[in-house]
């Protein structure tokens, strides 16, 4: 069905989607643009602390990239073409930019000039990054153990998703996928909390694939109950409820973990668990009528959605960046320039985010965009549409985390 013509309360356009990931990105950089800071005052200190919450903008990408997958998956079931498709569709959206960065970094660069000493250790290792396993290495060391690239590892968990995700729909009813998605929810939290208890890295914990594939199957799992009858209605009226719910257990295990440290490899996994049932309920938030809801309206202003059109970008390129601005001691030049540690913090994440929002609209404007042309080759052509599939998903579909 084309964009505009879906009916019920998750059809037409939804703007919201796309401002909810440009909600997500923004987190990611302030991990990247305030947390690699040096702090020397309280406010600075709360700054940095504070952005460390923004490795939950990855959270909010798998749990976006579950939602849209699934339900374009979902729609195209009836597709003779269904794999062929979808796979195309993906490696047009995907590959192009990824394989071109890896070889400007890792083939390019090194014929030209001396790569800096992190990036070489990067080159040393460049296997896992050429065949998504990153973050399978990230895990084995226990560190971020690919300078420039480490933030990939997200990448290569949603490539996992993305190669496997479509056979299991295609394979199993509705009704079975509901039952799938839950089941994969409760393993992929007892393993998190198994792990934890023996002692493994909450790093490692944190970039394996089967650790964080719940949070693609919360999102799936809301694309799939929107496909029931009365589907989206229901889930829309009770998202505004369960996202309150949701924030206040999330402040209550927070404060419990803070106050107390008392079982925390426990606790630690649940509250991940909980992060992303929150931000699969702010999914169905921001889809709202903008009329009627604050929070849709927030998530569909048009400065969001423009981080949102350029995400995968900013994406790939604010972490070579950010690596890159630390290198050359970005702040500390721009502290003796200001005379102001706290104006050289500011000053640093409005140049880190400027730069890789020009690098990435240029590089969507004049590289990726020649890519997503070729999409319209392998458009559905039996497509059954749902209640509740957001139909720009065809244009657009789910960037990964970026």
């Amino acid at each position: 069905m084309r964009a505009g013509s879906t009916k019920g309360p998750l059809g037409g356009r939804l703007p919201g989607l796309d401002g909810l990931r440009g909600c997500a990105i923004l987190l990611v950089m302030a991990v990247h643009f305030v947390g690699n800071a040096t702090p020397r005052t309280w406010a600075e200190r709360l700054a940095v602390k504070l952005s460390s919450y923004g490795l939950l903008g990855v959270d909010l990408f798998f749990v976006l990239s579950g939602f849209l997958i699934t339900g374009l998956l979902l729609d195209a079931k009836s597709d003779p073409h269904y794999f062929r498709n979808f796979y195309a569709r993906r490696t047009l959206r995907i590959f192009p930019l990824y394989y071109a960065v890896l070889a400007l970094l890792f083939l390019v660069l090194p014929r030209v000039a001396a790569l800096p000493l992190p990036l070489e250790e990067s080159r040393v290792h460049q296997a896992w990054l050429w065949t998504y396993t990153a973050n399978f290495f990230i895990a084995a060391e226990a560190s971020w153990a690919l300078p420039y690239v480490s933030h990939f590892w997200s990448l290569a968990i949603e490539e996992h998703f993305y190669l496997l995700w479509p056979l299991v729909v295609f394979s199993f009813r509705r009704e079975t996928l509901e039952r799938i998605c839950l089941g994969v929810i409760g393993v992929a939290l007892v393993l998190r909390i198994a792990l934890s208890l023996a002692g493994i890295s909450e790093l490692s914990i944190s970039v394996l694939t089967p650790c964080r594939v719940d949070a693609l199957c919360v999102g799936g799992l809301l694309a799939i109950v929107g496909r029931r009858e009365g589907g989206p209605g229901f889930l829309v009226r009770r998202s505004g409820p369960a996202a309150l719910a949701l924030a206040v257990a999330l402040l209550g295990v927070s404060a419990w973990c803070a106050a107390t440290k008392i079982g925390l490899p426990v606790l630690h996994p649940i509250r991940g668990s909980l992060y992303a049932m929150f931000f699969g309920a702010l999914t169905l938030m921001s889809v709202r009528n903008a009329q009627q809801s604050l929070v849709a309206r927030v998530f569909q202003s048009t400065w969001l959605r423009t981080f949102g059109k350029y995400s995968y970008g900013l994406y790939v390129y604010h972490g070579l960046l950010s690596w890159h601005m630390v290198q050359l001691r970005t702040q500390e030049r721009l502290e003796a320039l200001l005379g102001s540690s706290s104006l050289a913090l500011m000053a640093n994440t409005a140049l880190g985010v400027g730069v890789s929002l020009s690098v990435a609209a240029l590089s969507y404007e004049l590289f990726e965009r020649r890519f997503l042309a070729l999409k319209r080759l392998f458009e559905p052509r039996a497509a059954v549409p749902g209640p509740s599939r957001p139909p720009e998903s065809r244009a657009e579909e789910a960037r990964p985390t970026a």
